[in-house]
């Protein structure tokens, strides 16, 4: 393989692992602090952040785009094409649902939220929606994973 595409495929590989590692942080430290959240407090830990994620994230996905789009043509003849497929349906599929679904509960919490029982819901939903984000990234890095390991197999099964 040359090693141009080998650094695209890290590359993808790094963009999934950032987002497995942020949904890792979703689920395992910033969940749990859902019930202490208050009209008063949410915006200083929630607002920003994900703003920032946002641009962040954006950019990312571009990026994610052209390296699986890369990845895709150059695996299409070799057994592993359903690598990149799987990714960027993946990928694809956690974009649609942050842009139709989890914006909407985005753009609602950085506008104010007031009512204790408005926000509570309004999180709940927000933190269902990415429960099944997560999700779709753990199945980007799996799929990204299986592929450095079928190579790393493949390399050492001849020696």
């Amino acid at each position: 393989m040359p090693r141009i595409l080998l650094i695209n495929n890290v590359i993808l590989m790094l963009c999934c692992s950032i987002y497995l590692g942020t949904g890792i942080s979703l689920v395992f430290f910033q969940f749990p602090i859902e019930p202490q959240l208050t009209p008063d407090n949410y915006s200083l830990i929630f607002v920003d952040a994900v703003q920032r994620a946002t641009d962040f994230f954006t950019w990312m996905t571009l990026v994610m785009l052209v390296t699986g789009a890369v990845m895709l043509v150059t695996e299409w003849f070799s057994g592993l094409r359903w690598v990149p497929i799987v990714v960027l349906s993946a990928l694809i599929a956690s974009t649609w649902l942050t842009t139709q679904f989890i914006f909407v509960h985005n753009d609602a919490l950085a506008a104010g939220i007031t009512d204790p029982d408005v926000l509570a819901e309004t999180f709940a939903k927000w933190a269902s929606l990415n429960r099944l984000r997560v999700t779709l990234w753990c199945i980007e890095w799996g799929a990204m994973m299986f592929y450095f390991y079928a190579l790393g197999v493949r390399a050492r099964a001849d020696k």
